[in-house]
């Protein structure tokens, strides 16, 4: 839709527009690592939490998810089967279960619960998917979807025993209720032009950081293309990004073509984080980029 494309052009010149400033004295060979709920893993860079995958390739959801294990990278998962869950957390991917606002809040917490006992290390919401194009509350493969308050997120929150993470985060209104409700990470995305003309995330995502701090993580989602486009959110402020369309092209050559691809954006970030003084992810800098304004 053209709404959807206006989101997603604008955001790749918003991350085109920052420009990388290098720093090499007293710089050192970097590491990825991301410390994240208490897991080590190799890399910021993500999968997003993608859906309906075997309309791509056959068993396209456990393709994609044991790419991520390969990988030793976070992995989301969106929605889908109780049955298609478990089998993504069997290839050994460390999994976020992301679950639809559904009008029927006993659906949810049921989603919760099994995502939980399957082996999900977090689970967390599509706050920002209750309504269709027109306005109306939206039904997603049959199941009608309503908009939360932030007293149902705090009660989905309350329910999970794991962290739980709001996606689709992109004002610093809602950032500042999804800190009331307790969550324990925020997603800034415009889920692929949610809003007409949507913020790009990046330009977002500053006064979010200032509203979020270092109280729980904020991840990056949309438009991450590459490890400069991941480095770029990093210095920015966000715990790590999530990479989905761009990895489904490698779906059809297997786990491993998602897993190499992952692994050449964290070279491609190692390399920037280098080149600009960084020797972690810890000590990521906003000073070093600069808006284009020629």
């Amino acid at each position: 839709m053209e709404y959807t494309s206006n989101a997603d052009r604008l955001t790749r010149q918003y991350f085109d527009s920052l420009l990388i400033e290098s720093r090499y004295l007293d710089s050192a060979v970097p590491s990825t690592k991301l410390d994240l709920y208490g897991e080590t893993f190799s890399t910021p860079i993500m999968t997003a939490a993608l859906s309906h995958l075997h309309n791509t390739v056959a068993d396209g959801m456990a393709v994609y998810a044991a790419g991520a294990a390969q990988a030793n990278a976070v992995h989301w998962v969106g929605m889908g089967s109780d049955e298609e869950l478990e089998g993504i957390v069997a290839t050994g991917a460390r999994t976020i279960k992301v679950i639809k606002p559904h009008a029927d809040n006993a659906l949810v917490f049921h989603k919760i619960e099994h995502a939980v006992k399957a082996g999900c290390f977090a689970v967390g919401m599509d706050i920002d998917h209750p309504f269709s194009p027109e306005g109306q509350f939206d039904v997603c493969d049959g199941f009608p979807l309503k908009a939360k308050s932030t007293e149902e997120l705090a009660e989905f929150v309350q329910a999970a025993g794991v962290p739980f993470i709001a996606k689709g985060v992109l004002s610093p209104r809602d950032a500042e209720k999804c800190l009331k409700a307790g969550c324990a990470g925020i997603v800034v995305s415009h889920h692929h032009g949610m809003v007409p003309y949507a913020v790009p995330p990046l330009m977002a995502l500053e006064d979010i950081i200032e509203v979020v701090g270092n109280q729980i993580p904020v991840f990056v989602d949309c438009g991450i293309e590459s490890g400069v486009d991941a480095y770029k959110a990093l210095a920015l402020g966000a715990t790590a990004v999530s990479v989905g369309r761009h990895l489904m092209g490698c779906l059809k050559d297997g786990p491993e073509a998602v897993a190499a691809r992952i692994g050449q954006m964290t070279a491609e970030l190692a390399g920037v984080m280098a080149k600009t003084g960084v020797k972690s992810l810890e000590e990521m800098d906003p000073t070093v980029l600069h808006k284009r304004t020629f």
